[in-house]
């Protein structure tokens, strides 16, 4: 009898930190940096395999320059509707503690869709996965590919103070 009352008690533990952690996760509050960086509460997320525009940087369209930084990062809250809907699988940690993780919101990948819609490039340096996408935005002169760039990862190397 003392062993099957242990035996529930412990189920019983294991359910309410289950419930509670499920809950805590839709409580966080999203918040997005740019357009390859988004926070889950306290939790900062790397969008794995792209690289997108600064919110500084500047591009060219039509012989104009525009904040497609400042695009990127419109775009990937237009991506999400709530924060309710995200979540991110972990691939790895980067030197600046952050988690780099494919995202999804309600199920689509978002580090796919910035590539596949132009408002990121596949960051080939370290992630073949999104190559296919990058070159159907190219194109198909989708986002950034309308016009003239410099590759994200260049422009901060450049743009360093």
């Amino acid at each position: 009898m003392i062993k099957n009352v242990n035996i529930f008690l412990i189920l019983l533990l294991v359910l309410l930190v289950n419930f509670s952690s499920v809950s805590a996760l839709k409580k966080m509050k999203l918040k997005i940096v740019d357009g390859d960086t988004i926070h889950l509460g306290k939790i900062k997320y790397r969008l794995y395999g792209i690289d997108a525009p600064e919110t500084k940087q500047k591009c060219t369209r039509k012989n104009k320059d525009y904040s497609c930084g400042v695009e990127a990062t419109r775009f990937l809250k237009f991506l999400i509707k709530d924060d309710k809907g995200v979540y991110c699988k972990k691939k790895d940690i980067d030197k600046y503690k952050r988690i780099v993780a494919v995202c999804y919101y309600n199920n689509q990948n978002l580090n796919k869709l910035m590539v596949r819609n132009g408002w990121a490039i596949a960051y080939r340096r370290y992630s073949k996965d999104y190559i296919d996408d990058e070159n159907y935005a190219r194109e198909n002169k989708l986002g950034i590919w309308e016009g003239k760039f410099v590759k994200p990862s260049k422009w901060r190397k450049e743009n360093r103070k």
